[in-house]
């Protein structure tokens, strides 16, 4: 065994970690065609349930928000009974589960949307480039609608009610994630939000003022220690533009602080410094992302990170798709599994639940004994 402060217990809110090994959310694609997450779910969070935590792929709260075909949803009630067959799997193999709510904005296209219908965030921008179709095509980013003042309430309700949802399906906390260009994110953007309303106007206050009301009201709905915000300040995926993320941040979490939440997931960025800027203006748990645009993280990556104090966990999103016992490999000093690339959106089995742990590759090397039928 290792000393790794990666394997270190650690206790928050509700919850008491065995080590401090996150799984990230991570998009994969094993939803049925309404949404409801396939049964092979509940095995792949199972089988990862030696994570300090897991937090599930972005699921989205309404049809409204989804932003892809066979992404899994947190709507109706065949979502929420899917998602407790994961809860209790997860729950049985001694783990602890959060909900990722994502909810899509201007991401999407009506070939690969429930309702047929054109998706719509804070301004009329679209995605640059194609976008993915339903049945593995590709098409040209549709241009989003402009969401009305009361698309912006209905998205606020949409998030209480999936929140609500999840904590029925047996989720242990939900993370709203605003990052990676989804539609909290867009709100914070510069190019995203181009709004002349209370939701933009190019003030800071006014910025920050849709993911403080989904946050504030999901926390009302569920409880704030069941309440947390994924965050990626300065993230240029899927064309984002944010020129000096900065006071826009630390706006936000000064504001969120307050608030009480579970934690504070956050992304680090080249573009701009996060983990060390805004830290110090978070007096909850924090976990730290440090492989988004970047090499996976390594173990010994996610120890620095602890040891300079810049978070309390570590999520590890590419490291967990081959790797069900990552912290027992940490532990072991043992060797990664490589990712089965050709099957990671694929809808089967294949590439997602049959990665080999360090126990079923120690049964297969051992000797069978004489005389053994």
């Amino acid at each position: 065994m290792t000393n790794s402060p990666l394997l270190a217990p650690y206790s928050f809110g509700r919850f008491r970690l065995p080590n401090r090994i996150v799984m990230a959310p991570m998009t994969r694609f094993r939803a049925a065609e309404d949404g409801t997450p396939l049964p092979i779910v509940a095995d792949h969070y199972a089988q990862r349930a030696s994570a300090g935590l897991v937090v599930t792929e972005g699921i989205w709260p309404s049809s409204r928000g989804q932003a892809g075909w066979r992404m899994p949803g947190l709507e109706t009630p065949e979502h929420v009974r899917g998602w407790r067959a994961v809860t209790d799997a997860v729950h049985a193999a001694g783990g602890r589960i959060v909900a990722q709510l994502m909810h899509g904005g201007r991401h999407g296209h009506p070939l690969s949307r429930i309702d047929g219908d054109v998706p719509a965030g804070p301004s009329a921008v679209p995605v640059p480039g194609d976008v993915h179709v339903r049945d593995g095509g590709k098409a040209p980013a549709p241009l989003p609608r402009t969401m009305s003042v009361e698309d912006v309430e209905r998205a606020v309700a949409d998030h209480v009610h999936a929140a609500r949802n999840a904590i029925a399906a047996g989720f242990d906390a939900v993370e709203l994630h605003g990052a990676n260009s989804y539609l909290i994110h867009q709100f914070l953007a510069d190019n995203t939000n181009l709004r002349d309303d209370r939701y933009g106007r190019g003030s800071v206050r006014d910025r920050i003022r849709f993911p403080l009301e989904v946050v504030s009201a999901v926390a009302d709905a569920v409880g704030a220690d069941r309440t947390a915000l994924r965050l990626s300040p300065g993230n240029p995926q899927e064309g984002m533009v944010e020129r000096d993320p900065g006071p826009v941040y630390r706006a936000l979490v000064e504001e969120v602080d307050r608030l009480g939440l579970a934690y504070l997931h956050l992304i680090d960025d080249d573009h701009y410094p996060a983990l060390a800027d805004l830290r110090p203006l978070w007096h909850g748990t924090l976990i730290a992302n440090v492989g988004e645009n970047r090499d996976a993280t390594t173990k010994e990556g996610g120890e620095a990170v602890l040891r300079e104090g810049l978070a309390d966990l570590v999520s590890y999103g590419r490291s967990y798709i081959a790797n069900p016992d990552l912290p027992e490999r940490f532990a072991a000093g043992a060797p990664l599994n490589e990712i089965d690339a050709a099957h990671l959106y694929t809808h089967g089995a294949r590439g997602y639940t049959d990665y080999p742990t360090l126990a079923t590759t120690r049964r297969a090397a051992e000797p069978v004994a004489a005389g053994a039928h």
